[in-house]
């Protein structure tokens, strides 16, 4: 055989078959959300947050699946995120650097026509030297802090600000926004007061047009909407509605192959500090995946897997590239070297993982390793062998 042609069948054997764990993005339903959140949106547009490789799912895939859905704003946290985007897609779509820029990456976001969120004084005036170097007028979003902390134009530089953008011409505003802080909660008073504060913003610096709801904000009020939203985990298929039912279809699934299986007797350790002591004889079997992959150490003893529908705990503490789980539900021999357990799927979804872990989704999502298989599909599959 051509040694050519056997490299290449061997490099495709080792990536799809016999891979450690399968994660599969479900384009179809990623494109069925963002469809979803257009329509409960009415005649507001609908933007994307992408940053962070698109919440770990891949922003170059994930943002023409969303362009072809007709949506052509995409918001990134850092400058060189916006450069990996904007080969990925048409003019028409604006990136925009919700972090703003660094200094000396102005020239280089002008020339990209990458537009950058200026968040403080001395983010404008670096944009504004940009322009004037350039000798061309530049596009920018104002953001305003209204009660978060993190981000944005504080209170105390909005006069300077008003007075800088009535004797500037170089840079054009092409709306101004802010980020609500606890838009899952929708019963929180902090929804309200941050409504309210933007509202004084908005008088203050009128003709503008205002960006302010999240993924939960698009379940709040429309009066939150603004004229462009920015979901994010929403459109993932995390839930961005507080305790309410997720009316989100989940798009992504990992399933992870089985190491190896044993039988221990009562009393043996699991994991290290052995900080597991089985009570009983108990069937264990390692899993290639760990907190390197995205399942956070503290799991042990308090998440689970699931295969064909039954509960496997883990128990011990979760290792880098590994972790242990009782398989003494299944019947012997059910489960062996190979096999593919569900970590998020049909039986367990993004939010479970994150309460059993004491976190939140986008941790869980956003830390998915890249050691997977990665398979993208736009149309139903066949159940996994973790789940059928």
């Amino acid at each position: 055989m051509d040694s050519d042609i056997l490299v290449s069948r061997t490099r495709i054997a080792t990536t799809t078959q016999g891979a450690t764990g399968y994660l599969t993005v479900d384009l179809a339903a990623l494109g069925r959300n963002y469809r979803k959140l257009v329509s409960m949106l009415a005649s507001v547009r609908a933007g994307a947050v992408v940053k962070a490789d698109a919440y770990g799912l891949g922003a170059e895939r994930v943002g023409r699946t969303l362009y072809s859905e007709g949506c052509r704003h995409f918001f990134v946290a850092q400058f060189v995120e916006a450069l990996r985007l904007r080969p990925a897609l048409a003019h028409d779509a604006q990136i925009f650097v919700l972090n703003g820029l660094q200094p000396g990456n102005e020239i280089a976001c002008a020339e990209m026509g990458i537009v950058p969120v200026l968040n403080s004084l001395a983010q404008w005036r670096q944009w504004s030297t940009a322009a004037r170097i350039l000798k061309r007028c530049l596009p920018a979003v104002l953001q305003f802090d209204t009660g978060m902390s993190r981000l944005g134009f504080p209170e105390e530089e909005r006069a300077e600000l008003a007075a800088a953008l009535s004797g500037s011409t170089n840079v054009e505003i092409l709306f101004i926004m802010s980020h609500l802080a606890s838009a899952d909660d929708m019963d929180s008073d902090q929804n309200g007061e941050q409504f309210a504060e933007m509202s004084r913003i908005a008088e203050e610096f009128p003709g503008f047009d205002i960006s302010f709801a999240n993924s939960g904000g698009v379940f709040l009020d429309d009066a939150y909407h603004g004229v462009l939203a920015r979901p994010g985990i929403a459109l993932y298929g995390g839930a961005a509605n507080g305790g309410e039912k997720n009316p989100m279809e989940p798009v992504v699934s990992l399933n992870v192959a089985v190491v190896q299986t044993r039988t221990v007797p009562a009393g043996a350790k699991v994991g290290y500090g052995g900080a597991h002591v089985t009570q009983r004889e108990t069937r264990l079997a390692t899993i290639a995946a760990g907190y390197a992959d995205g399942l956070p150490r503290c799991l042990g003893d308090r998440g689970a897997v699931y295969f064909k529908g039954i509960r496997l705990p883990i128990v011990g503490r979760v290792s880098m590239d590994s972790a242990t789980v009782d398989i003494s539900a299944l019947p012997e021999g059910a489960l062996t070297f190979g096999s593919l357990v569900e970590v998020l799927g049909r039986h367990q979804t993004l939010e479970d993982i994150a309460r059993d872990a004491g976190t939140i989704s986008y941790e869980i999502l956003t830390g998915l390793g890249d050691r997977y298989d990665r398979q993208y599909r736009r149309e139903p599959a066949a159940p996994s062998l973790g789940t059928s």
